[in-house]
Formats: structure tokens, sequence, C-alpha cells
């Protein structure tokens, strides 16, 4: 005789079949360390407001705005610091699922296809990847040094691309990890597809253009 509570239906094994959603990747204080959902940064600091993120200033950061020249839009912000590069971007991303995991996949390939290197480790943020990029210069091919890092929040998952001395030199990875620590990410009530870029902008106050 056998026991009908144990017996699988075809619905039940389609459902056990598919893949679960990817998890959130995340340190496990980022709601008090950061990086930061705009409803949880210090409503009294004197951010630097660029729209999809806010920056907070310090002594010896620069800030550019990378802009696509076919459509005149910010895709990223660039920051300059302790020796270091820090580029960052700001996307939508389901409210129950991360991005972090599948984002890693598409890197390390893009990476292989360019013919560079990649290893994937675990840092202070979470995974990361280290990745060893060819570039052309003046003086022939060469390799660059890259640190991919991200972190998935209340929907939105903000990435970042560390380039200089915080890929080797553990003070300046340290500066720049809080400074990416110390972002905040404006995701606004609007619908937006899952990986589209949450819209950045000129900065909005006085003197920190």
């Amino acid at each position: 005789m056998t026991d009908d509570a144990s017996q699988t239906t075809p619905e039940d094994e389609q459902t056990a079949l598919e893949p679960a959603p990817p998890a959130k990747s995340a340190p496990a204080d980022r709601d008090s360390a950061g990086p930061f959902d705009e409803a949880e940064a210090n409503p009294v600091r004197p951010y630097i407001d660029l729209g999809g993120i806010k920056i907070l200033p310090r002594e010896g950061l620069n800030l550019r705005l990378e802009v696509e020249e076919q459509t005149k839009r910010i895709v990223a912000v660039g920051l300059d610091y302790a020796e270091s590069t820090l580029q960052v971007q700001p996307f939508a991303a389901p409210r129950s699922s991360g991005l972090w995991e599948e984002t890693r996949e598409q890197i390390r390939q893009q990476v292989k296809q360019q013919g560079g290197r990649v290893e994937e480790r675990e840092g202070p943020l979470g995974p990361e990847l280290l990745a060893e990029v060819p570039v052309a210069g003046a003086d022939g091919a060469g390799k660059r040094l890259a640190r991919f890092v991200g972190v998935d929040g209340p929907r939105w998952f903000l990435r970042g691309v560390v380039g200089g001395a915080a890929t080797s030199d553990i003070e300046a990875a340290a500066a720049v990890e809080d400074l990416f620590r110390s972002i905040v990410v404006v995701r606004g009530t609007s619908p937006m597809p899952p990986r589209d870029l949450i819209p950045l902008r000129m900065p909005s106050t006085p003197g920190t253009a």
C-alpha cells in the first residue's frame, strides 16, 4: 500500500526543476553601514545629489560624470580618491532577488572574451571579481587590474569598478570601500524594468560640480 502524500505530480516536478531566483548579495550590515537606500540615509548630511545616487563629499575626492556621446545621457559616476578610481552605476532590481550573481557571470565572460583573466574572491563587500584586462597604450599592449564589486539593495543594485592603488594596496582599498559604502541609492517610486540604469543627473548642490 502506498502513501499518497509521498507521491509527486507533474506540477510538483516542474516546480522542483525551476531554478530559485538569485539571492541578494550584500554585507550583513548594509542597512547600517551602506551602501544605503534613500530611506536609510541621514537626511542632514550634505550629500551631492546626482539623481539616482547621492555622494558624501570628502577631502581629496574628485567627481566626474561619464556621458554617453550619442544620447548625452549620464551613464556612470567616476570618483577619483586615494590614488584610485571608482566608477559606480545604480540599477533597478527586483524586490525579492538580486542581480549581482548574474552580473558577475556576465563580467567574467566579457573579460575572457577580451583575452583577460578573472578570478572570484570574497571581499569586504561580499563576492567580487579581480580582473586583469588587456589595454592598448602608446607603448604597446599592456594589462590593468580592475576590481568589480556589487551590492544588492531594496529594489536596486549598485555596481562599482575599482582601478588604481585600491586593486592591490590594503589601505587604499579600505578607503575606496568606505567611499562605496557611503553612497546613497535613490531608487524612486516609478516602475522600472530590472537592470535599467536609474537616471543620473548633474549635481544640484551649488559648488559641487
